[in-house]
């Protein structure tokens, strides 16, 4: 697989987490202007924010749990050049799901299918780590 296939996703879910920062950031920005807020309402990460900068801020905090294993494991495989077409499919699907997730999480904020949503790309992760799991423990060994 060329560099672009494998880092393509990876990339795609980096752009998104800086959207929804950008987002977060108009919103507070919103927030302190509109009076809505006072920075001692928040200065010690109180959820004092309007509810939709939290939605959206949770959705970007939300970014930095489980596709931390993604990135890890996309670099991994990039570096040890395990990262074949199975790999970037299922890395596409996680990433796609991801992006649905984040849509639904700053749109209707429906928890049942955010959580249909966020679980598919979590099992494409999943099924991702145990295939290169496999490939690196079955790798032959230099004599």
């Amino acid at each position: 697989m060329s560099t672009q296939a494998i880092l393509l996703p990876l990339f795609v879910e980096v752009i998104l987490t800086f959207l929804l920062w950008i987002g977060m950031a108009t919103l507070r920005t919103r927030d302190f202007s509109t009076g809505v807020v006072r920075p001692e309402d928040i200065a010690l990460r109180e959820p004092n924010w309007s509810k939709r900068t939290l939605q959206v801020a949770y959705s970007f905090s939300n970014q930095f749990e489980i596709p931390v294993l993604f990135y890890v494991l996309t670099i991994l495989a990039y570096v040890t050049h395990l990262a074949g077409l199975i790999f970037v499919i299922l890395a596409w699907i996680f990433v796609i799901f991801r992006l649905l997730h984040a849509y639904v999480h700053v749109t209707s904020n429906t928890v049942r299918v955010r959580g249909t949503l966020y679980g598919i790309a979590v099992v494409a992760l999943a099924i991702n780590w145990a295939i290169y799991i496999f490939e690196v423990l079955t790798l032959p060994r230099p004599v």
